[in-house]
């Protein structure tokens, strides 16, 4: 090669090494931005919401229905775009349809404080944990149920202990791979798939076939991980958030089964 063309080659790739490096810096920049777009929600919080204190003295709401006949308290891990606000008549048809609810809404939305991230969102999950407990709900009677975003804290949660089981509806395989496909730029977000067979819980995967935000391959991926108990619930017609509505009975059949054959 002669001494211009490879001094050409190495300029080249110096440059695209800069630009890749400027690419991961700008994705770890606008993370938080893009899967935390509070502003959306509601910003409110439904009437019997409380506080739970974090370890870092920042406070988020939650919501607790109790239901006596219940088997399994239903944790709901609510999408990027809601917050308790909006998800309270939804929470309240958990607990019509035979569940204690639990759900605590992430730093930033709703009324709690704080911004979200994967850290923090984590640390009001585990808040959220710690309030179950001191009111003697035990890790084997409580059904993790992740939506969209909600799956990074529910698949974490599951991961570190043994839950009755655990529901993702909507979910993605890693953060970043919503975006790319592919693993790209280091510093992903809620990397699910990799974490997926470390759960030790039963696992019902719940995916819409036309979602138009996190494609249909990421929930084939999360249930192909599973290495234990799981179940899929297919939906032909429906896209991201409309799961529940184009299934109809059939969601409430398929996950009352679900529940029934857990321990």
């Amino acid at each position: 090669m002669r001494p211009s063309a490879k001094r050409y080659w190495l300029r080249m790739i110096g440059w695209l090494v800069l630009l890749y490096l400027v690419a991961c810096g700008l994705a770890w920049l606008a993370a938080d931005g893009i899967m935390f777009p509070a502003r959306f929600a509601s910003g409110t919080a439904p009437p019997g919401a409380f506080r739970l204190r974090l370890a870092d003295g920042s406070t988020v709401s939650a919501l607790h229905l109790p239901n006596p006949e219940a088997r399994f308290t239903l944790w709901y891990f609510h999408g990027n775009g809601e917050d308790l606000g909006d998800i309270a008549p939804r929470l309240a048809e958990y607990q019509r349809r035979g569940f204690a609810v639990f759900a605590v809404d992430y730093p930033g939305y709703g009324t709690s404080e704080g911004r979200p991230s994967e850290r923090s969102v984590i640390a009001a999950a585990e808040a959220g944990q710690r309030h179950l407990a001191e009111q003697g709900v035990s890790a084997n009677r409580i059904l993790l149920y992740g939506r969209s975003i909600g799956g990074g804290p529910a698949v974490e949660m599951a991961r570190r202990g043994r839950f009755a089981g655990l529901v993702i509806e909507s979910g993605f395989v890693s953060a970043y791979r919503v975006m790319t496909r592919w693993r790209i730029f280091p510093g992903d977000r809620f990397r699910n798939l990799a974490k997926m067979p470390e759960i030790a819980s039963p696992v019902f995967v719940i995916h819409g076939r036309r979602d138009e935000i996190i494609p249909f391959w990421h929930g084939e991926k999360l249930h192909a991980a599973v290495r234990g108990d799981r179940r899929a619930l297919w939906v032909e017609s429906a896209r991201h958030n409309d799961v529940i509505e184009q299934a109809g009975e059939t969601y409430w059949r398929e996950l009352h089964a679900f529940a029934e054959s857990l321990p």
